[in-house]
């Protein structure tokens, strides 16, 4: 039995998103969620999801979602960043059914100030539930870390009130996430705000599970955005045992490991901190940076590459009068990019423990 015998393919919400996550965390794997900008992105993802047999994730974040729909849209009152999110959302769906695999269709990090985007997506959840019985999206992300611990649980109860009857899945962050990220720069907090506290993680677990079970937890273990030189970042990913095992005692010992935890700030992480991290109940790690570098890759080696048949419409080393337009063609360059950031998702599923999981029953075990 493999994730296809349990969900179905296709956007998944609701009890499925759960189940997925369960499964992930019952056969010691984790997903990861990659941030997609434009349709181009998306596909590219999806491909490698296609190819491997697995389930995935993708992500937009605010400004991905802004330049989803175009940077000539306005955004003061996030309108671009609306209409784009639910852009990308529609097109998503209809590509994940084209390549056959369960996909969650995430927004990223919403911070406060950002809210005005996280109602608007919520809003369009709210009429495609009316129209379809089930939100637009699969799940949310609340990022209220920099507010006081007790303003954002009552902010994330709040929402999730409104979000639980539609099938929608919370994901909240307690702790700071360092490094900057489409304009939330935390590169200057203080390192203790790095690194959350397993009482802080069980009150997020006693508030939330008291309206639905479908959430995960994004705690801090001195994770950052983007990548560094290695020993500049201080990754404590046992940490999250030791969330598991507060939270498990608090609860009766019944469950070893409770929470359906996230990793954010994954790029650059070595295996052992992934598999570490895994091995604690990780079922979701963000990956962004790298995968924006791997889409570069492509286009800018061919760019390289064929420098001089990309400096005029006609005339090339071949003749003077050779057109070079299979050579400028957006759709050529471009591919070029999707090619790379193909492989680049593949290994980020393959770090993970996450090939061929829709097929059959995942036996990856992480050796810590």
């Amino acid at each position: 039995m493999g994730v296809s015998d349990i969900v179905p393919a296709g956007v998944l919400t609701g009890d499925n998103v759960r189940k997925l996550f369960e499964y992930a965390k019952e056969n010691n794997f984790a997903i990861p969620a990659i941030n997609v900008t434009s349709s181009s992105t998306a596909n590219a993802v999806l491909e490698a999801a296609r190819d491997i047999k697995s389930p995935i994730i993708l992500q937009v974040s605010q400004g991905g979602s802004a330049y989803f729909v175009g940077k000539g849209v306005a955004n003061d009152k996030q309108q671009a960043s609306i209409a784009g999110a639910i852009a990308a959302a529609h097109h998503i769906r209809i590509a994940a059914k084209a390549y056959g695999v369960p996909v969650v269709l995430h927004s990223d990090h919403c911070a406060h100030k950002l809210l005005p985007w996280f109602d608007g997506m919520l809003e369009a959840d709210e009429a495609y539930f009316k129209q379809h019985g089930e939100p637009l999206f699969s799940s949310h992300m609340l990022d209220l870390s920099e507010e006081p611990k007790e303003e954002n649980i009552a902010t994330c109860v709040k929402y999730f009130k409104r979000m639980a009857p539609l099938g929608l899945w919370l994901e909240m962050e307690i702790g700071i996430t360092g490094g900057e990220e489409d304009g939330v720069d935390n590169t200057g907090v203080d390192n203790a705000a790095l690194y959350t506290q397993p009482e802080d993680v069980y009150d997020v677990h006693a508030a939330l599970s008291a309206i639905s079970p479908n959430f995960s937890i994004a705690a801090a273990f001195g994770n950052v955005h983007g990548v560094y030189k290695p020993g500049n970042v201080r990754l404590q990913p046992a940490l999250l045992g030791k969330h598991q095992t507060y939270t498990s005692e608090k609860l009766g010992g019944k469950k070893e490991k409770p929470l359906f935890l996230v990793f954010h700030g994954g790029s650059g992480s070595t295996k052992e901190e992934i598999a570490t991290a895994v091995s604690h109940g990780v079922v979701k790690m963000n990956v962004d940076t790298d995968t924006q570098f791997a889409y570069l890759t492509g286009i800018r080696d061919f760019i390289l590459n064929k420098k001089d048949y990309l400096l005029q419409q006609v005339g090339n080393p071949e003749g003077a009068d050779k057109p070079n337009k299979k050579y400028y063609d957006p759709r050529v360059w471009v591919r070029e990019g999707e090619k790379t950031l193909v492989e680049r998702a593949k290994e980020a599923c393959k770090d993970l423990g996450n090939v061929g999981a829709s097929l059959i029953l995942h036996t990856f075990a992480f050796t810590v």
